[in-house]
């Protein structure tokens, strides 16, 4: 399993998702802060809308661990956001379990007030802590979302 999340990742940093993808199990589960729960459609459309919206985007990982059907990592995703160009380094803490093979469920911890710091300026720093935030950004960012195609 231990391989399967260093492909994982590398393959973020690639920005090749549809080898991503092959790591995850049909029935895979994601959930992060700003998207939320997502089910199998939205939770594979998320990196590829990731990766074609933030050409500058680059991933290093570590300390994988694995036991049993369980593993964690740490990340860090470096990329620019929004109109303005805003650089964010995002630290991520990542939980997974595993079927089959591959992984069922992804779980992305990360400071949402730190990320919404950076991503969005003053306005993030006040508000990024907020439950109030967090909706608010789960609700657009799952719009993207439906409104975003994959290119076959």
């Amino acid at each position: 399993m231990k391989e399967l999340i260093k492909t994982f990742y590398t393959s973020l940093n690639d920005h090749n998702v549809d080898l991503m993808m092959s790591c995850y199990h049909d029935e895979i589960i994601f959930e992060d802060p700003i998207f939320g729960k997502l089910q199998p459609d939205k939770a594979k459309k998320v990196w590829y809308w990731l990766c074609e919206n933030g050409k500058d985007l680059t991933a290093k990982f570590s300390d994988i661990q694995i036991e049993d059907q369980k593993g964690s990592a740490y990340w860090e995703a470096r990329y620019t956001f929004g109109d303005r160009k805003r650089p964010v380094l995002n630290r991520v803490n990542s939980y997974f379990e595993f079927k089959d093979g591959k992984i069922i469920k992804h779980l992305d911890h990360f400071s949402l007030k730190q990320w919404a710091s950076q991503a969005m300026g003053w306005k993030g720093k006040v508000l990024g802590g907020t439950s109030y935030f967090r909706k608010k950004i789960q609700h657009r960012s799952n719009r993207l979302l439906d409104k975003f195609h994959i290119d076959s």
